[in-house]
């Protein structure tokens, strides 16, 4: 699995990021022995609170992608946000408009490592927790990271979403 190409595709983002900033090492995907679909099966597969897995959610605004990474113990509030950010319809992407714009299937949606840059905006909740697990492209694949990494790599807005 791991020379899945989602993963393949997760890992070099992750690479390339740290090499283009000269930051520390890069963190590297894992592969869990079953699928998480679900924060709730992320955190108990990695005995982890649920609030610290970043979930990828995907977002069809205006017919534009949105990348949200939300705190596993969060909904994202579709209203609110969507009135903050001036968008007329926000809601869940269907999964041809995930797999279209990440090349990820829902369940799997890394982060990083989609064919084209996403907007992004990061749930300030995840900011609490030393580290935060993100999937890898492929619903078994997580990796390690923290608020201020996942900023970083992916260009989000830091954002109260729930």
């Amino acid at each position: 699995m791991q020379s899945h190409p989602n993963v393949r595709a997760v890992q070099d983002a992750l690479e390339s990021t740290h090499a283009r900033d000269g930051s520390g090492a890069p963190a590297t995907v894992r592969l869990l022995p079953d699928a998480v679909h679900t924060a709730a099966a992320a955190a108990e597969a990695l005995g982890v609170d649920v609030g610290a897995i970043a979930n990828s959610l995907i977002f069809d605004a205006d017919g534009a992608p949105l990348l949200v990474l939300t705190s596993g113990a969060h909904r994202v509030d579709t209203v609110a946000l969507a009135t903050r950010l001036g968008i007329t319809r926000l809601r869940r992407a269907t999964p041809q408009f995930v797999k279209e714009h990440t090349g990820q299937v829902i369940g799997g949606v890394a982060p990083v490592g989609h064919p084209q840059p996403l907007r992004t905006l990061v749930d300030t909740a995840l900011e609490k927790y030393d580290e935060i697990w993100a999937a890898g492209g492929v619903p078994q694949a997580v990796f390690p990271t923290t608020y201020t990494e996942l900023l970083r790599i992916t260009g989000g807005t830091p954002t109260d979403v729930a």
